[in-house]
């Protein structure tokens, strides 16, 4: 049996709504990165970032970006924060990254990045962090001090992603 024409016409112009559920996904998770890289930018301009080899731009898309000031407050966090820890950026700010400390995070690796943070030091450790569930998590950290144009120390940003390989 032959198909009319009106039928071959709406075979070939529709597409399945998950199609659609993705692409809407996708351009809010664009705006998402745009509105974390303007907030970024902000701090960068107010306190005269030297931010040649941060390569913000890049990593923010694969990985969470969390910026403190030098008494280790956290002024900053990207979106995917919620993602990973089960914290939007509101609930964190003005706190310290020890909010995700627990039980089993090891002291030693603490003390390593403590000194790290001290001697004002790039520094890259995996370290077990508590979502707001109470669940733990490897969570990989790459934090680098933040200096001005002045050379004076800013702030310190952390490059974080959950670590499956353990």
């Amino acid at each position: 049996m032959k198909r009319d024409n009106s039928d071959e016409i709406s075979s070939r112009h529709s597409v399945p709504i998950l199609a659609w559920d993705f692409h809407y996904e996708y351009i809010n998770e664009l705006k998402a990165i745009f509105t974390d890289l303007k907030k970024v930018g902000k701090i960068s301009s107010e306190f005269h970032w030297n931010e040649k080899n941060l390569k913000i731009k890049e990593r923010i898309k694969e990985e969470i970006i969390v910026v403190t000031d030098i008494n280790l407050k956290i002024v900053f966090a990207s979106t995917g924060i919620k993602r990973m820890t089960g914290y939007t950026e509101e609930e964190i700010l003005g706190k310290t990254p020890k909010m995700f400390q627990g039980p089993k995070t090891c002291n030693v690796v603490l003390k390593e990045i403590r000194e790290a943070i001290k001697l004002q030091m790039p520094f890259e450790k995996i370290v077990e962090n508590y979502k707001k569930n109470g669940h733990s998590y490897k969570c990989k950290i790459n934090g680098v001090p933040i200096f001005n144009l002045k050379g004076e120390l800013s702030h310190f940003i952390a490059f974080e992603s959950e670590d499956k390989s353990a």
